[in-house]
C-alpha cells in the first residue's frame, strides 16, 4: 500500500515550499515551537505565496488502527486543484 500523499516525503507542495522554508531559516536555532511556527508563518515564496502554520496542540492516542471500512465511510469531498492534497473532511452522518 503507498504511503498517503500527507507524509513529508511524498507531499508535492510541502517539497516545493520547503526550499523557501529553507531559506529563511538559515540555521536560526529552532528553539520552541512557536519559533518554527513563527518560521513557516512568515515565509513567503518569490512570487508572494504566503504560508499559513499553526501549532496542534491535541493529544493523540498512540496506536490507533482505522480498518478500510470505517475509511470507507468518511465523507471526503476533493477539490478541482490538486484532490489529491487539497480535499475537506466531513462529520461522518450516521442517522
Amino acid at each position: 500500500m503507498p504511503l498517503p500523499s500527507s507524509l513529508s516525503k511524498w507531499n508535492k507542495i510541502e517539497h516545493r515550499l520547503f526550499s523557501f522554508i529553507t531559506k529563511d531559516w538559515r540555521g536560526k536555532p529552532l528553539t520552541s515551537f512557536q519559533v518554527v511556527v513563527n518560521l513557516i508563518a512568515n515565509t513567503r515564496t518569490e512570487k508572494g505565496l504566503a504560508f499559513k502554520c499553526e501549532l496542534d496542540k491535541g493529544a493523540y492516542e498512540k496506536g490507533e488502527v482505522v480498518t478500510y471500512e470505517e475509511l470507507s465511510r468518511v465523507s471526503i469531498k476533493r477539490d478541482s486543484f490538486h484532490g489529491e492534497m487539497n480535499y475537506t473532511i466531513s462529520p461522518d452522518v450516521i442517522n
